[in-house]
Formats: structure tokens, sequence, C-alpha cells
């Protein structure tokens, strides 16, 4: 061992044997701790939370737990770290990357029963909640305060904002307004060891390091959160979505990056290309043009004068780059209907394929329409259709890649396909996640994005507050045996295995 790598925790080097539990021990002990309602350890009980949003991947824990209080999920990890039984934090199971995957030796800690809104304080425009709040409930909770919680995922009206804070969720609305860690003040949480930790504060900023940005995407791998403190954001007096149409991807990947270099701060800037729009409008009847090759939705929120003036520029700008049709949304009705249908995607999707993968890359604006050109070609070596929408704004993508699991050999080329999306997003400069995480469907990935001296990295940091490698083992960070092996698997054109677990 190099002197590089001496002090790195275990698995960091080597996947961890976890499997000489005494299961025993464990369920009695969380029995002493936990009311039985909330302590789940039969088979068919747990079944329900085999698997997240990504539901490719399925594992059944050992025990399902469900902790009402702070002091329950304390109790739980201190049992846990005691017995050295790794343990896996789920909020509401919406999560595309496999994230809150339970670990085959492990603890499934679910925090849905922990969903009180504890306060709100309309004049400091700030929020306390518990991690298993809905997304969309803290919104309609403040709504009579003229308020809201800006950033919105598609999944906003089932998702927790503990899953928020654990995958740094965004949103169709997230350019202006920022993801989950521009939109978070402080947080409470339980480490492995059961010592709760308070990180942030209710003002702006606070002395040391920021360790409030640390936790948001660290997927449950650094503490388990038990309370956050949200900020909340006035309602725009007035909104107004452009809805522009492009009869080439380029051209509409070109408008995209020229919004945003005349210095144009949209409140939503999303991409959808023609095979996306036509799933969509067959379900919501968006009223979507359905011979454009893509279609862009832009949004501006404020005064009505300044909605106005901001509208102005945004149209100049997509006509001058090659629409060849612009609308701007007429009434409150039409805006809504404009983002019902992009809301709508991932379902929509469901309805004209029996499977769907979605990806997550992010790449530099400007090479939008290089990517969906790309994907075109994709599509004719894996033999599966994709229809894409994007983030276009920060250049977040979510191609859904369309298959069926019931056909011999589909599933593995969905598989391949989204990495091969994942590698080029690297190629064209930008990352493999930008708000769903890397969980294990993005492990492999990460050995390429990383090298080995970041990734020791990212295990010195989790060792700082794991020591042990309990909390999520396996997920987010790629052991250096597992980078060694996706090395060699690369090189004959394959992908390392994901142990352990069911495939869909």
């Amino acid at each position: 061992m190099t002197a590089a790598t001496a002090s790195l925790p275990e698995n960091a080097l080597r996947e961890v044997d976890y499997s000489q539990v005494d299961v025993a021990r464990l369920i009695g002990e969380l029995r002493a701790v936990l009311p039985p309602v909330a302590l789940l350890h039969d088979s068919e009980d747990m079944r329900p939370y085999e698997c997240d949003g990504l539901s490719i991947y399925r594992q059944v824990p050992l025990a399902v737990v469900l902790p009402g209080t702070e002091a329950e999920v304390a109790a739980v990890l201190k049992i846990c770290h005691s017995v050295g039984v790794p343990v896996v934090a789920r909020g509401a199971g919406t999560g595309l990357s496999g994230g809150a995957l339970p670990h085959a030796h492990g603890v499934l800690l679910s925090l849905a029963r922990m969903n009180k809104i504890l306060n709100i304080d309309p004049l400091a425009r700030t929020a306390v909640v518990q991690p298993g709040v809905r997304n969309l409930r803290i919104s309609e909770e403040v709504a009579p305060h003229g308020l809201y919680y800006a950033p919105d995922p598609s999944s906003q009206i089932a998702c927790s904002i503990g899953g928020n804070v654990a995958e740094n969720a965004g949103g169709v609305h997230c350019l202006k307004y920022g993801l989950t860690v521009h939109n978070v003040l402080r947080i409470r949480g339980v480490t492995i060891d059961g010592e709760v930790v308070e990180i942030g504060n209710h003002g702006l900023d606070a002395p040391g390091y920021d360790l409030l940005a640390l936790m948001h995407g660290s997927e449950g791998m650094l503490a388990v959160v038990t309370e956050i403190t949200v900020k909340l954001t006035p309602k725009p007096q007035f909104a107004q979505c452009v809805l522009a149409a492009f009869d080439d991807v380029i051209k509409a990947g070109e408008a995209v990056a020229a919004v945003i270099a005349a210095g144009i701060i949209p409140a939503g800037l999303e991409m959808m290309d023609q095979p996306a729009t036509a799933a969509v409008e067959s379900f919501v009847h968006a009223g979507y043009p359905l011979d454009a090759a893509a279609i862009l939705l832009c949004e501006s929120d404020g005064t009505p004068e300044e909605v106005a003036e901001e509208i102005q520029r945004m149209c100049a700008v997509l006509e001058s780059h090659g629409a060849t049709e612009v609308r701007i949304s007429r009434d409150e009705a039409e805006r809504m209907r404009f983002w019902a249908g992009r809301k709508a995607a991932f379902p929509a999707a469901g309805r004209i394929s029996a499977d769907y993968y979605c990806m997550d890359g992010t790449i530099p604006r400007k090479r939008l329409g290089e990517m969906l050109t790309a994907i075109q070609g994709m599509e004719k070596t894996y033999s599966l259709r994709c229809i894409n929408v994007f983030h276009a704004g920060d250049g977040n993508m979510h191609p859904l890649i369309l298959f069926d699991a019931n056909v011999p050999g589909e599933l593995e080329r969905a598989e391949e396909f989204g990495a091969a999306i994942l590698d080029l997003s690297v190629d064209l400069g930008g990352t493999i996640t930008g708000e769903h995480g890397v969980g294990i469907e993005k492990i492999n990935q990460m050995c390429r994005q990383f090298n080995v001296a970041e990734r020791q990295t990212f295990f010195r940091v989790k060792a700082a507050f794991d020591p042990k490698g309990l909390l999520n083992p396996g997920k987010a960070i790629p052991s250096m045996n597992r980078c060694a092996e996706f090395g060699r698997m690369h090189v004959q054109g394959g992908q390392v295995p994901h142990p352990e677990i069911e495939r869909f």
C-alpha cells in the first residue's frame, strides 16, 4: 500500500463483505427502541422498499425501519454502528439513480413518518420541515402568505425534501432560482454513531467550511437528515411562457446558448425534441407543434413591466436564431398547459413504451445540438428509441431510453446506451449527473470522470463522517477495485455488473 492510500478506509480499496451480520441480535435491539409499526423484517412486508423510481435494480434489505422522531433515528443508527450493519436512508423513493436501493445485508431507514412542517415564518421567509415532507406541500402551505418553495423537480407532487437534499434536486425553474442547495439555510442530521449535528444557520452565511453545501448531493453517505430549514420565495406578480419551434435541433441548441449570452436569465428554459413532443401531446394536449424538430419553453416572471421587456428580448433572440414559430402564452391557463406538457414527459414515455431508462448527464449549452445528433446515431447502434427532454438553460439533459425488459437483450442494450450518453457527456466537457445523483446507476462512469487521486479524496471526506463506511455503502463513490475492473471491461466494450443486486 502506498503512502497516498494508507489512510483510506477499507471500502475505498475493495468491496467490503457485510454478510456476517448477527441478524437475530440486530432485530432484537431494533425492537427495543422502535414501536412495532416502525419495524418490518418479513420479506413480503419489505418488497415495497426494494427499489426506487429507477426500478431497473431491486434488492430486499434485512429490515426496514420507519422512525417517527429524531431520537428514534439516532437510536437506530447507534445500533447499526454497534452491530456493523449498513444503513440506507430513504425518502419518498422517487429517486432515479438507485441511490436509495437497499443493501442486501443492511437496514433500510425510511423517513416517511417524519412528515411534519414544524414552523413557517413569513417575515423571515423560511420554513422548518422534517425530511419526509413532500416538496409541493411546502408551497401549498405557505401560499396564503404569498410565498412558495422554488425548486420544482418533475416529481414534486411526491418527492420529499430529505431526498431533495440528498440528491441536490433541481427542476424546471432552477436556472433562475437555483437547486436545493441554494434554497436551504440549515439542516439537522444524525451521524452513523448517533450524534446529532446541526449545519448552517438562519443567516445567509456561517463561519468555517461550507458543510451545508457538502451535505447536499451527498446521497445519504455522510449523515441522515432529520430537519431542514428552507428559504421561501415571494410569488412573482406575473409570468408568461414563450414556446419557440425549430426545424433543426442544432438551431434550437444554439438559440439556448444565445439567450443566456444575451444576459437573459429566464425563470425556466426547457427543450424537447420531436419524439418527446409527440409522446406528450397525445397525453396532455398541451398544444405543441408536432412538425417541429425541437421546441423551447422560455418563461419570464416578475412585474408585468419586467416580464414584457424580457419576453420581447427573448423573442428577438429566438427569431434571429432560426425559430420557425414563436408563441407567447395568452393567459395563465395556456402557460400552465405549456408546462404541463413538459412535466408530463416521464409518464408520457410510460404510455408509449413498456419500460424507459432516464439519463441525467449535463453538458455545455452550446453543445446541446451535438449531443442530440449523437443520440440519434446511438438509437441505430443499440436498436432502441430515445426521446429527449432538457433543462436546456443549464445543459442538464434527460434522455428517456425506451425498451421492453421482457424482450431478451433490451435491458442490457438500454444500459449500454445510457452509459454511452454519459461517456459522451464527459467528452463534451460536461458531467455524468445534474440532479439525479450517482447512486449505483452511474457509479461506473465515476471511474471515467474522476481520477484516482480525486476518488481517494472523496473517500477521505466520507471517512471523516463515517469511518466504517456503513452509510449507503457501494453508492456514488466507486472502490478502487471497481474502477480497475471497469477499466478492463471498458476496453472490452462491457459494463461492470452490480454485485448482489437483482436486475429488473
